[in-house]
């Protein structure tokens, strides 16, 4: 009964501290989501065919987590070349744009760096600001942190559509690792294809914090939390919940099993006493407080490209 009784003792010590507590708060239970999956099959590898929808009128705090395959260590060959057969993309919207690259922040450990490709799938006016520095135009932003001696790319967005990409840092083994399943953070639809519309972005250095503003409303914070050898770790924040739409999505690939950035999934559902696996073109849906997309074979697509762990779903006052 000690450590019950020092816990207490610390606990009326926090109260009186702030005198506006009435009572020791308790740590938040987390929530559960709804998973939907609205994959469809393909034989084009450089298609984003899987996607699975979260959905919940109360989050308004969770993490997302990319993590090294389970059989990282066993990677000698990397593979990462595209792989555009049966792949025809002649019909995809193109909007022109003037190529260009720019340095948007810069330090010795730090540096954003943005993109603007010939074309895109979307035309984009996202304003992308730094301090006073503002940009626009930019189709990809690259945010890149110094790991012993060398600039490694740990995360990248789209502004235009919203995707997100974040990757560890490679395993010590390896020189590079690939990246692979995309992210959607907002209220997410569609328009031909899944996307999250921004108004603009603002980058705070010192928290490493995006944040998002919605051309449908409201805002978001993603900080990156935690980068290492093993994950990446993002906490991701609304200023209010998303109801009428998912609050976020994964977008991926699967042709085959050996095929793919995405196999299985696996989902931990409340009160249940283990986790559940299925493939992930035959997963449905369930409710969960926890989902991870990712591979248990190497494939010949990406093969080092992480796993994505969605978790820590919190909702808010």
């Amino acid at each position: 009964m000690r450590h019950r009784h020092d816990w207490v003792s610390r606990c009326v010590v926090a109260a009186l501290a702030v005198l506006t507590a009435p009572a020791c708060a308790f740590a938040a239970t987390p929530i559960a989501v709804t998973v939907e999956n609205a994959s469809t099959p393909t034989l084009c590898a450089e298609t984003d065919n899987v996607y699975l929808k979260l959905t919940s009128a109360a989050v308004r705090q969770f993490t997302i987590e990319a993590t090294h395959p389970a059989y990282a260590g066993t990677i000698v060959a990397d593979r990462t070349a595209p792989d555009f057969r049966n792949c025809d993309m002649s019909a995809d919207p193109v909007h022109r744009a003037e190529p260009r690259r720019v340095t948007i922040y810069e330090t010795g450990d730090m540096q954003l760096v943005g993109h603007t490709f010939a074309s895109f799938w979307r035309p984009n006016t996202v304003a992308v600001r730094v301090g006073a520095r503002v940009e626009a135009g930019l189709h990809l932003l690259q945010l890149f942190t110094k790991f012993k001696e060398r600039s490694e790319e740990v995360l990248v967005l789209y502004p235009a559509d919203g995707y997100w990409r974040a990757r560890p840092l490679p395993p010590e083994h390896l020189s590079y690792s690939a990246y692979g399943s995309s992210f959607l953070v907002g209220p997410v639809e569609t328009a031909g294809r899944p996307f999250v519309d921004i108004r603009d972005i603002a980058f705070d250095p010192a928290t490493r914090t995006f944040r998002l503003a919605f051309v449908r409303g409201g805002d978001a914070t993603l900080r990156l939390d935690v980068v290492d050898r093993e994950h990446i770790a993002l906490d991701v924040r609304f200023d209010r919940a998303i109801e009428a739409r998912p609050f976020a999505a994964l977008r991926s690939m699967f042709v085959t099993e050996i095929n793919a950035d995405v196999a299985q999934v696996a989902w931990r559902a409340p009160g249940g006493k283990a986790y559940e696996v299925a493939p992930i073109m035959s997963f449905p849906r369930a409710n969960t407080l926890e989902l991870w997309a990712g591979r248990r074979l190497p494939s010949r697509h990406n093969t080092s490209a992480p796993d994505t762990i969605f978790r820590s779903f919190l909702g808010g006052n």
